[in-house]
């Protein structure tokens, strides 16, 4: 075992960067090398991202990472977006954004043509109008040029790892996110694409985790999770079994690490996921409109000439009255950007609750809503698998709410570990690591997680007014 030093490319919602993870073969380090806003571009009312700009500041960040020796590149991405190719390999337009309009309806459109049922139990995951089912679904219907041409499809990483390499194919976790994979074969849902008119001859082969695709100027690309919560779970520093965890970010993704999908009625009904993991795992998780509500409050505010920093939220928020008003996260009036104080503030009036008037009221009623969504959601996966949780451990940017951590612990009356911040690129660089032979397995990479000074605990707190204030909570989402 010597020292290796791997490049991890990690692109969120907000922002991406390239980082370098050193291993001496007891500790990482961390080093930034280049980090990069991820900004979208509104062309004739459609949202897109702006994907060769991205590709730009990969190549400037692992450029800079070249004087380290890197072992290798590993590239992880947000969910459900994904790039058309041409059969010369060209990219056929540029990705939209999950967030556009242009998958209005489309559920329902294809439960006409295949039952809900149905095509739970053929892919086994949530039901949610950005699923790239439903995106394809509209260049259906629309009669898009771009999928009548289309050669390969290629989820955002996946087109990455292309570019990177010339290899066309679909990574196993990120290919799970699009409601077009069937876990019980193996293989992707082409039966239920023929019934959809989605053209199942352009999706590309399905590879595993920790699968070596080829290299970048010499440097070898390997897979690892490249949906970046399946890299955050990777990173877990668990000692138990028996854990919950959630990947706090734009998003809040809460689940348990399974060892096969749970595909039944019952999951189907509470509408939960099954995505796939390293290492022959699965995370039956619920996605959760996490930390982006509280993006777009300030987003608004700023427009307002109102500029709070993160820490000044929390502050405002940590001094307001507790437990006044809550929401569902998850109402579909949130999706999209907007004015989201006053969609709370509609939110709360239309369900009879004290409509928050300040700043700190807001932050407070975002932050408890999401803590109520959490305990919701630890109910709903034990009643589905039976399982007792012991701890939960929060991985990503969120950790850095201090707030929001203790409330999670409050609410769900179970220990909180938060860290480390950086899982998702943590993740992402152990299972380069285990490909590499320098870790032995996933255990090992937790046990070294475990090892960081930054991760933190949090005791549950003020049980029974938290646990008042839930049934609260459950008769208004209930009601709404």
């Amino acid at each position: 075992m010597s020292n290796k030093t791997v490049l991890a490319v990690d692109l969120g919602a907000e922002s991406g960067r390239v980082m370098a993870v050193k291993f001496d073969g007891n500790r990482l380090q961390l080093e930034e090398l280049h980090r990069f806003p991820n900004t979208t571009v509104t062309l004739n009312g459609t949202l897109h991202w702006d994907f060769l700009r991205l590709w730009r500041d990969i190549q400037t960040g692992i450029e800079k990472g070249k004087a380290l020796n890197p072992a290798s590149i590993g590239v992880d991405t947000w969910g459900v977006d994904f790039g058309l190719l041409d059969s010369q390999g060209s990219l056929i337009g540029n990705p939209v954004h999950y967030r556009d309009g242009r998958t209005a309806n489309m559920m329902e459109t294809a439960f006409n043509k295949v039952p809900r049922a149905d095509i739970f139990a053929q892919t086994g995951i949530q039901f949610m109008p950005i699923n790239t089912v439903y995106q394809l679904l509209s260049l259906v219907e629309s009669g898009s040029p771009q999928l009548q041409i289309a050669d390969t499809f290629l989820t955002a990483p996946d087109l990455l790892n292309y570019w990177l390499t010339g290899v066309k194919a679909a990574e196993f976790s990120i290919a799970t996110t699009t409601q077009l994979f069937n876990p019980i074969t193996g293989t992707w849902a082409t039966e239920m694409m023929d019934k959809l008119g989605i053209p199942s001859h352009i999706f590309p082969e399905i590879v595993p985790p920790g699968t070596r695709l080829g290299a970048y100027e010499g440097i070898p690309v390997i897979a690892p999770a490249c949906h970046d919560t399946g890299s955050a779970v990777a990173a877990m520093p668990t000692r138990s079994d028996n854990f919950a965890y959630i990947s706090s970010g734009t998003w809040s993704l809460m689940g348990l690490e399974m060892t096969e999908p749970v595909i039944n009625e019952a999951s189907l009904a509470a509408n939960v996921t099954n995505e796939g993991g390293v290492f022959g795992t699965y995370r039956l998780l619920k996605n959760i409109s996490g930390l982006w509500i509280l993006q777009q409050c300030r987003q608004t505010w700023r427009a307002q000439g109102q500029e709070y920093s993160y820490a000044e939220l929390v502050a405002l928020a940590d001094a307001a009255d507790p437990l006044t008003a809550v929401f569902n996260p998850n109402d579909p009036r949130f999706l999209p950007p907007g004015d989201h104080p006053q969609s709370i503030r509609d939110y709360c009036a239309a369900t009879g609750q004290p409509v928050p008037a300040d700043v700190g009221s807001i932050v407070r009623s975002v932050l408890e809503s999401l803590a109520m969504t959490y305990r919701e959601t630890l109910d709903t996966l034990r009643n589905l698998t039976g399982r007792s949780i012991d701890v939960v451990h929060i991985g990503g940017g969120g950790t850095q709410n201090q707030l929001l951590n203790q409330m999670t612990a409050n609410a769900t009356g179970l220990p909180v570990v938060t860290g480390p911040i950086e899982a998702t690129v943590i993740g992402n660089a152990l299972v380069q690591l285990i490909t590499l032979g320098e870790v032995a397995d996933l255990r090992q990479a937790r046990q070294i997680v475990a090892g960081l000074s930054e991760l933190n605990h949090y005791e549950p707190k003020d049980t029974a007014v938290w646990d008042e204030a839930y049934g609260r909570y459950q008769q208004i989402i209930n009601a709404a």
